[in-house]
């Protein structure tokens, strides 16, 4: 199992606040059988510049690294950004930095308002410009401010993949928007988007439960195959 988003590393955003609680996090996603976790940290370009958002990471990182020398149970962790949208991105020669370790996959958030045309071009620049992959965080968050559902269809047209929170599949509302999308056929990955052990868990191996039992476990190897497929091919 991978998950695709999380908030582990210690002290750097509003996730893990402490190497112990990073430490608890990793137990969970251990002991529901997960081996591949993506670190990706909040990364907003109106707050902080991308040199300084790097050296931070890679102190945290180094944290983390120091832990899994002590305990080989600790799953593979490579290291990316949760990346909050701007007007412009599509331009911005910094996304490359901010994508999976070794790979063009880019974990892009948007802003849970209305998508507008320009955020649409936006996105459609960093695939065909900059040939990034773009993988959406937690797309279950934004369908509620899409009034005109216009922008959104056309934002799934293009080749985006749309991670989903693990967690939605256990609240009824979000349960059934996500269970609907992912029989739509659109290129689902999944995540946990833990934050700490208590009220955001590592909670990637429930969710996956609930996908099995509602849409059988093809589908679930299907976004299996999908998750593989760009950990370890996404250069």
């Amino acid at each position: 199992m991978i998950d695709f988003h999380t908030h582990i590393l210690p002290a750097i955003d509003d996730g893990s606040r402490d190497i112990e609680q990073t430490k608890e996090l990793l137990r969970q996603a251990h002991e529901q059988g997960i081996h591949h976790i993506l670190a990706t940290p909040h990364f907003y370009a109106d707050r902080d510049s991308a040199g300084r958002f790097l050296k931070k990471r890679e102190e945290s990182f180094d944290e983390v690294k120091k832990l899994r020398e002590k305990e080989e149970w600790i799953p593979e962790i490579r290291t990316a950004a949760e990346v909050y949208y701007f007007p412009g991105i599509g331009k911005a020669d910094v996304l490359p930095k901010l994508c999976m370790e070794g790979s063009r996959l880019l974990l892009l958030e948007l802003p849970f308002a209305q998508w507008t045309n320009g955020m649409y071009r936006d996105v459609e620049d960093i695939i065909d410009k900059q040939k990034l992959i773009v993988m959406l965080a937690h797309v279950e968050r934004y369908y509620e401010f899409q009034k005109d559902k216009r922008t959104w269809r056309d934002m799934f047209e293009l080749p985006v993949y749309a991670q989903i929170n693990a967690g939605s599949f256990l609240r009824h509302g979000k349960r059934s928007f996500g269970l609907k999308f992912i029989k739509a056929g659109h290129r689902v990955i999944l995540g946990s988007d833990c934050h700490n052990p208590e009220i955001r868990p590592s909670n990637l191996g429930v969710g996956r439960e609930v996908i099995s039992k509602k849409l059988g476990d093809g589908v679930l190897e299907e976004i299996d195959a999908r998750g593989r497929l760009l950990w370890e091919h996404a250069e």
